[in-house]
């Protein structure tokens, strides 16, 4: 049976290239599906455009979903990418 996790995070940066392409590689590795959301929009962590179009700016609330078979070594590296963007 799948898993699936999911984590509230407080963006310490807002989420520009920089961090968007580091959290998609960060969890590039994992066979698990890994979404963003932010207000009422989502978007799948695959595509780095996908994530910059959510516009998260500094300090703001962000919910991170995954589910697969890495779903929790997945919300490990998206939440430990997020939490150290600058």
């Amino acid at each position: 049976m799948p898993e699936s996790s999911e984590e509230t995070i407080v963006l310490p940066a807002a989420l520009h290239a920089r961090p968007a392409g580091a959290l998609v590689r960060a969890t590039a590795p994992f066979d698990a599906t890994v979404e963003i959301s932010y207000g009422d929009r989502a978007a799948n962590v695959r595509g780095v455009l996908a994530v910059l179009a959510l516009g998260v700016p500094a300090g703001s609330t962000v919910v991170i979903r995954t589910s697969g078979p890495d779903a929790t070594a997945a919300l490990k590296a998206a939440v430990d990418s997020l939490a150290n963007a600058e």
